[in-house]
C-alpha cells in the first residue's frame, strides 16, 4: 500500500469561522445588521484561519 502524503494544514479554519462568525452576529445585532456582521465573521474567520501560525524551520525543509 502507498503512504499517503499528509496536509500540512492543521485544519484550524473551521474554528476560527465559527468563533469569528459568532462574534460577527454579536457586533450585527448592536449595530442593527446582522447580515453586515455575519460577512464580516466570515471574512475575518477565513484570513484569521488561513494564518499559520507555527514557526516553519526553513533548515528542515532543505
Amino acid at each position: 500500500m502507498s503512504k499517503q502524503k499528509k496536509s500540512e494544514n492543521k485544519g484550524n479554519t473551521g474554528m476560527w469561522m465559527g468563533i469569528c462568525i459568532a462574534l460577527g452576529v454579536a457586533f450585527g445585532i448592536m449595530m442593527d445588521n446582522i447580515g453586515i456582521g455575519i460577512a464580516l465573521g466570515v471574512a475575518f474567520g477565513a484570513a484569521l484561519g488561513s494564518i499559520d501560525m507555527s514557526p516553519k524551520d526553513k533548515e528542515k525543509e532543505e
